[in-house]
């Protein structure tokens, strides 16, 4: 266990738990992780070694007894909101904020947090939320936070839902500003691509996830021709695949390389391949590694992930930044210190503690 706290902070429990990027940040602003779940196995070891064995492997539907907290915490699957998938209305993965509903009418902790892609706010299913929230007893809102503005190096804009049951909920205020519209004196602008990365080696070492890919002679002269924030439009035609030549609009971020005097954008599961995204090194003929996607996400360099290098990248772009985690976090934490504090549940439902994992080899030890 690399993250802990002492044993006086309010207990939090996380739905969805994923590697722990937003444990991370709570554990930051003070709270005891008591509990967290989430399907992916290594995701799951990867928690495990960071926090302590109170994490259990698989569906929340299977989950039926819950430890006591103060705050339960979540970000429930979003693929049938976002805007890269279908955003089919009836998608299953829409339903399963209800088990996260489910767990906080059972221990009615003091105040709960969703965290989801922007779309929730204006869907079906975020009103179904607020009133079952209301019906409760709790004050619910809900915002669009720009992690950029909260010291990520990245403009990754996340839903952040507060439900608490005395006072209106809190959110943080802002940190960082973009210092294109001007900074507020004394203040700080956006972190940079620079400022996260611009240590590291520009031919990647293989050490602490610094790896590099082995990429095709061909894919070497097309990174060679994108100058810094560019994207696919400035490759010579030769150069170009058929199906791009024939999309003549969007895809303005595809094999886009990166600046760095600027925030990176959201940074996802296939960062390595630069033709999913805007995610070539700003200067580096190849797309950024592991380590870099890391720090841009705001994973300290000893956090340790465990898993294949695909299952440590699904990792790191499934996270929660642990900055703008930590950012919610402290406006959580100044809610319970000032106006209200569970002082325990009535709900003592878990009966044994998860059982601890079996190692699961790093990725210097397992090949992808």
């Amino acid at each position: 266990m690399r993250f802990s706290t002492n044993g006086h902070g309010p207990l939090m429990i996380d739905l969805f738990c994923g590697a722990g990027g937003m444990t991370l940040g709570f554990v930051r602003a003070g709270f005891r992780p008591a509990f967290a779940v989430d399907t992916d196995p290594a995701a799951v070891a990867t928690y495990q070694a960071n926090f302590g064995c109170h994490v259990v492997q698989g569906p929340i539907e299977s989950v039926t007894h819950y430890p006591p907290a103060d705050v339960i915490i979540g970000g429930p699957p979003c693929q049938g909101f976002s805007q890269l998938g279908k955003r089919l209305p009836h998608d299953p993965r829409n339903q399963l904020w209800r088990y996260f509903m489910e767990s906080v009418n059972l221990l009615r902790p003091a105040a709960f947090v969703i965290e989801n892609v922007p779309q929730l706010l204006t869907s079906q299913e975020y009103a179904e939320i607020c009133r079952e929230a209301r019906e409760l007893g709790y004050q619910i809102d809900g915002k669009v936070l720009n992690a950029a503005d909260f010291g990520v190096p990245q403009t990754r804009k996340r839903a952040i839902v507060v439900g608490c049951r005395a006072g209106s909920p809190h959110f943080p205020a802002q940190t960082h500003w973009n210092p294109e519209k001007g900074v507020p004196f004394n203040r700080k602008p956006w972190r940079t691509v620079k400022d996260a990365i611009g240590d590291l080696p520009l031919i990647p070492d293989g050490r602490d996830l610094h790896i590099g890919r082995n990429p095709t002679a061909k894919s070497l002269l097309r990174y060679a021709a994108i100058p810094e924030g560019g994207n696919r439009w400035h490759m010579p035609r030769e150069l170009q695949p058929g199906c791009w030549i024939r999309k003549t609009r969007g895809g303005t971020d595809l094999m886009g390389r990166l600046w760095w005097n600027r925030p990176a954008f959201t940074i996802r599961t296939e960062f390595f391949k630069p033709e999913k995204g805007r995610y070539l090194h700003p200067e580096a003929q190849r797309p950024i590694t592991h380590r870099e996607a890391a720090r841009l996400q705001t994973f300290p360099d000893d956090f340790e992930f465990l898993g294949s290098k695909i299952e440590i990248a699904r990792q790191i772009g499934n996270a929660v930044p642990p900055d703008l985690a930590f950012a919610v976090a402290s406006a959580v934490r100044s809610l319970l210190d000032s106006d209200y504090r569970v002082q325990g549940s009535a709900v003592y439902l878990r009966e044994t503690r998860a059982p601890p994992l079996p190692p699961i080899a790093s990725v210097a030890q397992t090949s992808s």
